[in-house]
């Protein structure tokens, strides 16, 4: 009997059986606000406070941060499209934490290999005593090497994310 020959077609979408990772915690839609604009993204914190990270100059997305409301609790990161009259919004889970002392820059990346401590601010390779509180946050979570990273979203408060490696 000769082995069966898959061919090509076996790795066409659809016939692998891997399923697509999912992209959202939650999808809506909504009644767009009265403002100029395609697209927004924005932060939801906990209260009902919205930090608008990018598009028009006095955005309010109040609108649709109350249409995901019941899918997903804050806090949470939304990206949202306006579609004619019509917006798309979708949202992932994050962490946020205040780190204090306040570390310098907007953006830390901590690496804990098992050996060395490693820390990038900005993209910049930085003393690791700056990243104490992340440090503090990733220890806590992580017996063994991990890869922390922490974004500004205002003041002392940051988004975070902390991965085993």
């Amino acid at each position: 009997m000769l082995p069966l020959d898959p061919g090509s077609h076996w790795l066409e979408a659809g016939i692998t059986g891997l399923a697509r990772q999912r992209e959202w915690d939650a999808v809506a839609t909504a009644e767009g606000p009265g403002v100029p604009g395609d697209e927004t993204q924005f932060v939801a914190l906990q209260g009902g406070r919205l930090l608008i990270e990018s598009g028009p100059t006095g955005f309010d997305a109040a609108a649709l941060a109350e249409a995901l409301e019941g899918s997903l609790d804050p806090p949470y990161r939304a990206y949202a499209v306006r579609r004619d009259e019509l917006w798309a919004v979708g949202a992932t889970a994050i962490e946020v934490a205040r780190l204090e002392p306040d570390p310098r820059g907007e953006d830390l990346e901590l690496t804990w290999d098992g050996s060395t401590l490693a820390l990038l601010t900005d993209g910049m390779p930085a003393d690791v005593a700056d990243a104490a509180p992340l440090e503090r946050i990733a220890t806590e979570r992580e017996e063994g090497s991990y890869a922390a990273h922490a974004h500004r979203l205002e003041g002392d408060l940051f988004e975070l994310l902390v991965l085993p490696l």
